[in-house]
């Protein structure tokens, strides 16, 4: 009997890896980003091109890769010390203090407030929207620290005590009072268990304890980044509900009472550190005007929702970014993915989305910085539009991305898998979808001005495209019943959002963009999932625009 020869299991190949895209490594983020490009130029961030593009080289190299393994070893809380002392600190992985430092040394937490020019707010924005494409966890403490700024500036002399330190671009980890550490970072704590946005319900007490010392006691259901060195806090003292800043080190030098009762098992935000804690007599400072605590953060809040935009804007072009770069690398049924006419209109129509979301987002940064009447009422109005309208969008485009790479993109192998478990934070965080849109009605009814705002964008795209056109005069005529009806608010506040999104991109450098969003999201369009848009002769232009070439 002939015998073969013997050979082993190693070299009995089943299969040779074939039609599998490259890995997306090792590219600059900001230059293969047209839409961001375009974003930056558009709104007076010209000038800080170079920073934009040092930042993106930075983000499609290093953080890209530090990103997936911050995430996968999250942190861990140490409560006590070896000898069963009481010290409350979050132990993190060296990537993620490495993705910290990079984000503050290129001025991601300050850069609004520190460059002193025109447009310091959309350069801010863009490094900001750069980062979250791929490490979103430390975004975070970063947009606390960038929110909390103008609050400390404004309140002197108590937040001039700090300043000095959050300003800084250094990043310093160390577990050590304020006065003795290179850079600061600041978080927050507002959601109590009884209350959650309902804030004026916290029973968090503040009592006089001299010297213009409060003691604070109580609990907070979602304090987060607990590590950071400063914290905003709402708390009731004798005068109301007011605001305090809240330090991990007493004056004097010691450990805070602010005991970290557990961290947050989390769907997403692996890599960051969000807690309960509880307040036993912990030293804190108040900071504007006694019982006035939700108007004195209010500017804060206004600031993280804006980050909540830029975030979700961010996951939403990494998706889009790595299902294009993957259908233009896979074949199937004998043909490229991207070829393919039904899968290169989902395509197109992730592009599309993505784009109009960066857009929203970097014209509210505009309006956030402006001085005058129109960009102040502009941003009030469009804050809590935008911020619904992008962070709501973000799940469903990003779950679309995942199925282009089929099995591929649902393994944690595959940054979508952590895009999709990260994507419905921004909803939730600083006010849900509701909590957004009762505040758009509040804006309507108190802030009249703030209407004529938008009118005023709406107005500049008039007659560039008949779907437009139409959206807005139905929008103009139906907007008394819908603003006095809370059911309907939903309704009212993707309207608005999506006609402001299609003036932004009517009246860009590249205006069949926004003819082509007119077409896909104000025509009569009957079904909503992605690809169902018929976008046609664009659909392969906008595919390119979106692509990593």
């Amino acid at each position: 009997m002939h015998r073969h020869p013997y050979r082993p299991r190693y070299e009995l190949a089943t299969h040779s890896v074939t039609n599998q895209p490259p890995a997306l490594v090792d590219y600059n983020a900001f230059e293969t980003d047209r839409a961001l490009k375009a974003a930056l130029l558009r709104e007076g961030g010209d000038w800080g091109w170079a920073a934009a593009s040092a930042y993106g080289a930075i983000a499609g190299s290093e953080l890209l890769a530090i990103g997936f393994t911050a995430n996968e070893n999250p942190p861990k809380l140490r409560a006590f010390d070896r000898y069963g002392a009481r010290i409350d600190e979050v132990e993190f992985h060296p990537t993620y203090h490495r993705a910290m430092q990079l984000a503050k040394e290129h001025g991601l937490h300050a850069l609004s407030w520190t460059a002193e020019r025109p447009g310091a707010q959309v350069v801010r924005s863009a490094l900001y929207y750069l980062h979250g494409q791929f490490e979103a966890g430390t975004a975070c403490p970063i947009t606390m620290t960038h929110a909390a700024i103008p609050v400390l500036a404004r309140h002197r002399p108590i937040g001039a005590r700090w300043l000095a330190g959050v300003l800084a671009t250094a990043y310093d980890p160390r577990a050590l009072p304020a006065a003795d550490k290179t850079g600061l970072t600041v978080g927050m704590g507002m959601t109590e268990k009884q209350g959650g946005s309902d804030v004026r319900s916290n029973t968090t007490v503040a009592t006089p304890a001299g010297g213009g010392r409060f003691h604070l006691r109580g609990h907070k259901w979602f304090f987060s980044a607990p590590m950071c060195d400063l914290f905003l806090v709402l708390a009731q003292d004798e005068d109301g509900l007011s605001c305090f800043v809240l330090p991990r080190w007493t004056a004097d030098g010691q450990r805070n009472a602010i005991e970290i009762q557990r961290l947050k098992d989390k769907l997403g935000d692996h890599s960051n550190a969000s807690s309960e804690v509880e307040f036993r007599d912990a030293e804190a400072w108040r900071i504007g005007e006694p019982g006035r605590g939700v108007a004195t953060i209010i500017e804060m809040v206004a600031q993280t929702r804006l980050d909540c935009m830029l975030g979700s804007a961010a996951l939403m072009r990494q998706a889009s970014t790595q299902a294009i770069h993957h259908a233009r690398h896979r074949e199937a049924f004998g043909q490229r993915l991207i070829d393919a006419p039904l899968m290169q209109e989902v395509l197109a129509d992730l592009a599309l989305e993505s784009e109009a979301a960066i857009a929203l987002a970097m014209r509210l940064a505009r309006a956030f910085e402006a001085a005058d009447a129109h960009e102040t009422q502009l941003a009030r109005l469009a804050t809590p539009v935008g911020k619904y309208l992008i962070c709501k969008t973000a799940p469903a485009m990003i779950n679309e991305a995942q199925e282009c790479l089929g099995g591929a993109g649902y393994v944690e192998e595959s940054i979508l898998a952590r895009l999709y478990r990260q994507a419905p934070l921004n909803s939730i965080w600083e006010g849900s979808g509701s909590v957004q849109c009762l505040d758009m009605l509040r804006a309507l009814e108190r802030n009249p001005d703030a209407w004529s705002a938008m009118q005023t964008e709406l107005a500049a795209a008039a007659g560039r495209h008949p779907a437009f056109d139409r959206h807005c005069q139905t929008l103009e005529a139906e907007l008394p019943e819908l603003a006095s009806n809370p059911a309907t608010a939903r309704q009212l506040a993707e309207r608005i959002a999506r006609a402001l999104q299609a003036a932004i991109l009517l009246t860009s450098e590249t205006p069949w963009v926004g003819e082509a969003f007119c077409d896909a999201r104000l025509g009569p369009r009957r079904a909503y999932s992605y690809g169902t848009a018929g976008l046609g002769a664009a659909a392969n232009e906008l595919v390119e625009r979106a692509g990593i070439n």
